[in-house]
């Protein structure tokens, strides 16, 4: 499902978004496509792109005094009037009118958990991104305090981790070290934030931008299930796996049929696209405290 829009310049197609320029102004369109492996599925989870939209915008607003975003509205009738004459129906709801940014060639990862890739890292050496972590931890563990561990942009495949010296010749020692600052700062406040809810926010990460004056902003999407690991509090047991609030129904289907994680995609059961929808929904509700209604 793509969101074809004739009228505006179409400046990316990522494997879920497709992004427009709309004037002076660039035009998010969340669709409902979803990827497991580096692999686009044939059939779509509805309503994803319209959650994943709604919880980005909750976060923007809640963190603004923490650095300014890209966000301008998500309100329709925002819009450039010569698309929502022809497409407010289907762009209703999974659209964000955002401010032109220069984005930065580095992801802002942070993590308060022991998990994914950190956790293969550090059971070889003991470190994470180059930072050294204790002994004796298990998979799933909360970290001392959290890291910081930055990784490449890849336009396919997976992201590469880098680390903080190599951040810093990237983007220039002054950028990194303020930008490492707010990651941490953005992370703790959603994660107290979180937990007063029943969610761990076992990691994420963030993109930053710079805009038409130069100044670093928050860009993208932020703490959404697809950018970010969440946890249920109440079955968090390190060690464990953990209940998530993100495609691992999906993932675990595939992991369970023949299949070589190459294109073609298999086709899912209703059941998996079906579970999958809810637990984006779950973790909207559990953000937000808004109820998401499923037809």
């Amino acid at each position: 499902m793509h969101y074809i829009l004739e009228e505006l310049k179409l400046i990316r197609k990522g494997k879920v978004r497709e992004v427009y320029e709309a004037g002076k102004d660039i035009l998010f369109v969340a669709s409902d496509r979803i990827s497991a492996f580096d692999v686009i599925m044939a059939q779509p989870v509805a309503d994803k792109g319209k959650i994943l939209t709604a919880i980005s915008e909750y976060w923007f607003h809640e963190t603004k005094s923490i650095i300014d975003n890209h966000f301008i509205s998500s309100n329709i009738n925002d819009l450039p009037s010569e698309i929502t004459e022809k497409h407010s129906d289907m762009l209703a709801g999974r659209s964000m009118l955002v401010k032109k940014a220069e984005p930065l060639p580095i992801e802002f990862v942070v993590r308060g958990y022991l998990a994914g890739s950190g956790w293969k890292e550090y059971k070889l050496s003991k470190s994470v991104c180059g930072i050294s972590l204790p002994d004796g931890l298990l998979e799933y563990s909360k970290l001392p305090e959290p890291i910081f561990t930055p990784a490449t942009k890849a336009e396919t495949g997976h992201d590469e981790n880098i680390s903080y010296k190599q951040a810093s010749e990237i983007l220039g020692e002054e950028t990194a070290s303020y930008l490492r600052t707010i990651s941490i700062k953005l992370y703790n406040f959603a994660h107290q934030r979180l937990y007063e809810k029943g969610i761990i926010l076992a990691d994420t990460k963030f993109e930053f931008g710079k805009d038409d004056k130069g100044n670093l902003i928050l860009i993208d999407e932020a703490l959404t299930p697809d950018s970010s690991r969440f946890w249920l509090m109440s079955d968090y047991v390190p060690g464990k796996p953990q209940m998530n609030f993100d495609k691992q129904i999906l993932r675990d289907y595939l992991e369970s049929i023949p299949w070589n994680k190459q294109y073609p995609p298999p086709n899912l059961p209703e059941k998996i696209l079906r579970g999958t929808l809810e637990k984006y929904a779950y973790a909207y509700e559990l953000i937000t405290g808004n109820k998401w209604q499923i037809d």
